[in-house]
């Protein structure tokens, strides 16, 4: 199904592609202070205090590039400022949805950590804060950032029960719910929590910058998204300085299907850090940078603009990214977004020939170019090719179990049985080929996607809707690509899958109003 030759015949449309420099705004000169208000009293000097509560602003919008600037710069007003230290600490674990630190930068929170142990703090509430970033970093070499994680989140816990309406514990209680939130969990329980907390100290405080953001990361589903649209336009304007509070409203817009605004949000999100880069360093961007073109690409491909989503891979690639990026925030999108032109294009032959990992590399980020291999492969009938790559799949799903990465195994275990379930296909065993599909798509169903991501790849059930489409089985290839669209709405494979089927059934109404 190449998508856009496809939407042109049928249905008459032609969809004008842009440039992808000219949907983004100019680079901007900002300065550092228009981050948000808060209020969050410590125990250190009046200067540092102040500077204290810019650092937090800082940290708030996950711009921890300049946050081990603000932070030192209260250890420079007052050396014994404990919550200087914890500050340090929380900034070098990074965005706490993508994994954690390691390495060097690992090892310079833990010593933050210890620093904030051993100044002995003055009251009962930073002592509380300083024991959550202990429990962070505790027995670095033993356990795993998962548990380590979960430790903070049950200090964090009874911090917030000794504390229950001070604001900034509300806080980083709600967002270690968020954090460690099971994402298996459809009920979406910790983050219905986090939105009860968050919500009513949001309505007192709508130029906090952290409550804006954390309203959109506990909304971020199919089910919740509406709630987090009124806190996802605000937030870029609260913290205009910051580039992911620029990018983070994007998170709702794609949930919603509201493409141009994420589009727009992500440019300005990518421009704003390439200034600050360019300022501060030899880089062009950092990992939050590719993490928001990997988000325009996405909304690019969904309004056809596939010439502005090529450009925009374009950019990407050639961009030098700075050593300190989260290997995973880094990694995945500029894999990603490149692997989602040929697989949203349908162009199956590009997609055999996707580039090939390192052999060795066992991580999420290689699962994502062997499912492209395999799919292209298997769906471009080299089939020999496309077993190999889920024999890939299924050897890095097992490693990730065994390191006790279980999201990501199921992930990759997913894709693996979708990749799985074409080579079957075309290889004739239809029976066994929709049964599969089927298994991927109800496992993806019950598993929530993780925010480095806008969207899965392609999603397991719209490719179940691909074969009941090519098995002839054109009722339930509409029941498949409607399913997807609830979860996520706008995809334009899936509504002209609809249409698609449709048509091919012989009820023109509802294909012309789909292709329309």
């Amino acid at each position: 199904m190449r998508r856009l030759t496809m939407l042109a015949l049928t249905a008459g449309v032609f969809l004008t592609v842009s440039d992808a420099l000219a949907q983004g705004p100019g680079l901007h000169q900002h300065g550092v202070g228009r981050l948000g208000r808060l209020h969050f009293p410590v125990s250190c000097s009046t200067e540092a205090g102040r500077r204290f509560e810019h650092a937090v602003a800082v940290l708030h919008s996950f711009w921890f590039e300049e946050g081990r600037t603000a932070f030192g710069a209260v250890l420079e007003a007052d050396s014994n400022c404990a919550m200087a230290h914890w500050g340090l600490a929380l900034n070098a674990w990074g965005n706490p949805f993508a994994g954690g630190p390691s390495g060097a930068v690992l090892t310079e929170g833990a010593r933050a950590a210890e620093r904030a142990s051993a100044k002995r703090p003055g009251s009962a509430r930073e002592r509380g804060f300083i024991s959550a970033a202990a429990a962070l970093y505790r027995d670095t070499a033993g356990a795993s950032n998962a548990i380590r994680l979960q430790a903070y989140a049950d200090t964090m816990a009874r911090l917030y029960r000794d504390n229950p309406r001070d604001t900034e514990v509300a806080i980083y209680y709600a967002l270690a719910q968020l954090a460690t939130a099971p994402r298996t969990d459809t009920t979406f329980a910790q983050q219905k929590r986090a939105i009860a907390i968050l919500d009513p100290l949001f309505a007192l405080h709508p130029d906090h910058p952290g409550l804006a953001h954390y309203v959109i990361h506990s909304a971020d589903s199919p089910r919740l998204a509406t709630l987090g649209l009124a806190a996802a336009r605000r937030y870029a304007g609260i913290a205009p300085a910051a580039p992911h509070a620029q990018h983070m409203p994007s998170h709702i817009f794609v949930r919603l299907g509201l493409w141009e605004e994420a589009i727009a949000a992500n440019w300005k999100s990518y421009n704003s850090g390439v200034a600050h880069a360019k300022a501060t360093g030899p880089y062009t961007t950092t990992g939050e940078g590719l993490h928001a073109l990997d988000y325009a690409v996405y909304g690019y491909l969904q309004l056809g603009q596939d010439s502005a989503a090529r450009a925009t891979v374009a950019i990407a690639q050639a961009a030098r990214v700075s050593p300190s990026t989260n290997v995973l925030i880094g990694q995945y999108n500029r894999t990603a977004m490149a692997a989602r032109i040929p697989l949203e294009e349908g162009d199956w032959a590009a997609a055999a020939a996707f580039p090939a990992p390192d052999p060795a590399a066992r991580s999420v980020t290689a699962a994502l170019s062997r499912f492209t291999r395999a799919l292209g492969a298997a769906r471009s009938d080299r089939l020999q090719a496309a077993r190999t790559e889920v024999a890939e799949l299924n050897t890095i799903a097992i490693d990730l179990a065994d390191r006790g990465d279980t999201y990501w195994a199921r992930v990759v275990g997913i894709k693996r049985d979708a990749a799985a379930a074409w080579v079957l296909f075309a290889a004739g065993d239809t029976s066994r080929a929709l049964a599969m599909a089927r298994t991927a798509a109800d496992t993806e169903e019950v598993t929530d996607k993780h925010p480095v991501t806008p969207a899965e790849l392609l999603p397991a059930r719209e490719l179940l809707g691909d074969m009941l489409l090519a098995a002839k089985l054109y009722p339930e290839a509409q029941v498949a690509y409607r399913a997807t669209l609830l979860r996520e709405p706008g995809r334009a494979r899936s509504r002209f899958g609809v249409a698609r089927a449709a048509e091919l059934a012989g009820d023109r109404a509802t294909a012309e109003a789909g292709y329309r």
